[in-house]
């Protein structure tokens, strides 16, 4: 298996031993032989590989090695997950891979009982697999000896780590990242293992925290396979783009189609989930459905029958995107499509892991415009560009969480020195002073003796059931539960529940429906029986909703004539035909953005996305419709707008050089978790920083503007 010189001989010789006799590898994969020399040598890592690349023995194989060479004892090795269903699916393989050298892993999070967690904080594992808001817990928690159980740690693994870098998931991760270090004494070796990036060094550099620069760091990518040759031909798998019209024919289309294959289909919303499942249970279609609001008994009975059967389709949202093992799977099938590159790389990547078979994915479009983005996805995907990676802006409600946090692990903290506990990592950083000033005015937290205390206010909003409330960085929607029996089947919006409708109450969950016999509206639970059709889903999105800049410019590439290198239907192609002869001339030209009138409707077409647009709207207010939102596409401007006004405008901004934050409304504030920590003019300028996007922005601002309408049609 090893050549001299070769870096597996760096490995422990019972891993070696293990994985040639017990796994029956013949060798190692390149990522994993690359990933051997960092490792061993203690150093930061970024480990970047497709969807089944095997990126978990890439980081379990050299530290398993290290704890054996240099004696590591207790809870080493700390393995974070954004998702339990992933720890639960790992936890087998890894913990195996450390009985090969008499070592064991654990299990700790949520769903973990109480008893589980004494033996855990009794005598620690070698490898701890959990959650960033389980180890907050464990932080924060009384019953924990932070030293015993975390003190010893000496390297961690961030699984899909670009899952929590542009969410904020991610500061929260850092900041416990930076407080465990202060536990331990010393650095900890951090290591992301990612799917494909735009900019994995970034990322590195994101992951090191208040250690870059200080610490070594290395971005392992072996080379990874491009989605498109120059002659359009697609090595990296089998893609077919299809227009059906509708979620029904979708239905139809999957009933029929690769009978006796597994399918795994992705939706991206829970209600399209719903409505698909029950349209292909009603066609007899052995079907099985996965989204965040079913139960968590409910996901896994469909998630191991699935993986146990044969022909047969799971429908699910991007539950299953992450590293979830639901079996060999013979086909992926997208409705619509995703919003990025990245999420289409992940799920394509389910597929082709069987010898002799290849990565695929079949798009069912149902809508024009869900055509139209499928097919700028696939452009950009068939470039090799994929998204890069950022952290949202300005979290400055983290950092008041992070303050409460730490103020309750440490029960009491100095006045000027709380900016160490995160190591000077910014924004936890003595820049977050007036948030803590406010926080102090307002009784969040209390002074005395140069000390900061837990304060009364803190107590009243977040102190039920142990402060559980400030480990989560993000607010959830509030939904009901609904129980058949004493079965869990999951849960809904509360609208659906409320809505004036003729009839019977009935829902639709589980692809089942189900009609509504009682509600507690005390403990938010719905009461039900099984129904034979009718049902109806709904769920409140969150976040702030929109395509970004490259996706919208792809898009409008399409309506000037780019085919993505990919197999298209016939009713693909007539589709796109028609929006080009139809759509195209009003909303898109080769060299300039458009400004068109429809009656009193003046649209400025940019094809910037939705946050560029935003940020247009807000700077260029003497222009700008005051009462319609921008969309993706363009921005509504005054009906009484003239050459001369536009340029004013125009000239007032720039090239760019002077862009305003986009108006907020009052009410999205209120899906900041924590937000109510902080001064409302902050709170409001952290959600303004988070829809906006400069860049894109600057970009449609500098481009020559044709004036459609305009007598002569002039460029300006």
């Amino acid at each position: 298996m090893a050549d001299r010189g070769d870096p597996v001989d760096r490995l422990d010789p019972v891993v070696r031993h293990h994985i040639v006799n017990t796994l029956g590898w013949p060798d190692l994969r390149p990522l994993q032989r690359a990933a051997i020399e960092p490792l061993m040598a203690g150093d930061d890592a970024i480990l970047l590989a497709p969807t089944a690349g095997g990126k978990t023995e890439a980081a379990c194989f050299p530290l398993l090695s290290a704890m054996a060479e240099q004696h590591w004892t207790g809870a080493s090795v700390l393995y974070l997950c954004p998702l339990k269903a992933l720890l639960n699916n790992l936890l087998p393989r890894i913990d195996s891979y450390a009985q090969w050298l008499g070592r064991r892993a654990a299990l700790w999070h949520g769903d973990i009982p109480d008893s589980q967690r004494r033996r855990i904080r009794t005598d620690p594992p070698d490898i701890l697999l959990t959650t960033p808001e389980s180890l907050e817990a464990m932080l924060i928690g009384v019953k924990t000896d932070h030293a015993h159980l975390l003190g010893r740690v000496r390297a961690v693994v961030v699984d899909e780590v670009h899952a929590f870098a542009d969410d904020d998931r991610g500061w929260h991760l850092l900041a416990v990242l930076e407080r465990l270090e202060r536990v331990a004494g010393h650095a900890i070796q951090r290591i992301g293992l990612s799917a494909t990036v735009g900019n994995p060094g970034h990322l590195l550099q994101w992951l090191q925290g208040a250690g870059v620069g200080k610490r070594p760091g290395r971005v392992v990518a072996p080379e990874l396979p491009r989605a498109a040759e120059p002659d359009g031909s697609c090595p990296a798998g089998e893609v077919e783009l299809d227009y059906v019209g509708s979620l029904d024919n979708a239905a139809k289309l999957i009933a029929v189609l690769h009978r006796g294959e597994k399918r795994l289909v992705f939706c991206d919303s829970r209600r399209q989930v719903e409505q698909l499942g029950a349209a292909l249970r009603a066609r007899e279609v052995n079907v099985f459905l996965s989204h965040a609001s079913l139960s968590v008994e409910e996901r896994k009975r469909s998630e191991q029958a699935f993986a146990e059967a044969r022909d047969c389709v799971i429908v699910s949202t991007s539950t299953l995107e992450l590293g979830i093992d639901v079996g060999d799977l013979d086909r992926v099938i997208q409705i619509d499509s995703p919003a990025t590159v990245a999420s289409f790389l992940q799920r394509i990547g389910r597929t082709g892991r069987r010898a002799g078979t290849v990565r695929n994915c079949l798009f069912l479009t149902t809508r024009d415009e869900a055509l139209l983005q499928a097919a700028g996805l696939l452009l950009l995907w068939g470039r090799g560009w994929v998204e890069p990676v950022t952290a949202p802006p300005e979290p400055r409600h983290l950092v008041a969480q992070q303050l409460l946090a730490v103020t309750l692990q440490q029960h009491r903290l100095g006045d000027h020195l709380w900016p160490e506990e995160w190591n000077g990592l910014v924004p936890f950083d003595r820049s977050a002073a007036p948030i803590l000033r406010h926080m102090l005015y307002e009784g969040f937290l209390d002074e005395d003796g140069g000390m900061l205390f837990i304060g009364p206010e803190a107590e009243r909003r977040f102190g039920q059931r142990h402060f559980i409330e400030l480990t989560a960085s993000f607010t959830a929607p509030p939904q009901f539960t609904v129980l058949a029996g004493r079965q869990e089947i999951g849960r809904t919006d509360p609208t659906v529940l409320t809505e004036e409708r003729p009839g019977p109450r009935v829902l639709l969950l589980g692809g089942r429906s189900w009609r509504v016999t009682f509600i507690d509206w005390a403990r938010r639970r719905a009461f039900v029986e099984p129904a034979d059709d009718g049902g109806v889903a709904k769920w409140t999105s969150g976040g702030i909703a929109g395509l970004s800049y490259a996706l919208t410019r792809a898009m409008r590439e399409v309506l000037l004539g780019a085919d993505p290198p990919v197999a298209l239907t016939r009713r693909a192609r007539r589709c796109l035909a028609e929006w080009r002869e139809q759509e195209a001339p009003a909303t898109v030209h080769p060299g300039a953005t458009l400004i068109t009138r429809t009656g009193d409707d003046v649209r400025w077409w940019t094809w910037a996305g939705y946050r560029a647009n935003a940020t247009l709207a807000a700077t260029l207010p003497s222009i700008a419709d005051p009462v319609q939102r921008p969309t993706d596409f363009a921005v509504r401007l005054r009906e009484d707008l003239t050459p001369a006004a536009w340029q004013e405008a125009r000239n007032r901004a720039g090239d760019g050089e002077i862009l305003v934050l986009p108006d907020v409304d009052r009410r999205a504030v209120k899906g900041l978790k924590f937000s109510a920590v902080l001064p409302e003019r902050l709170a409001v300028a952290t959600v303004a920083a988070r829809l906006a996007d400069f860049d894109g922005a600057r970009a449609a601002l500098t481009e020559p503007v044709r004036l459609q309408f305009m007598p002569g049609s002039e460029d300006l």
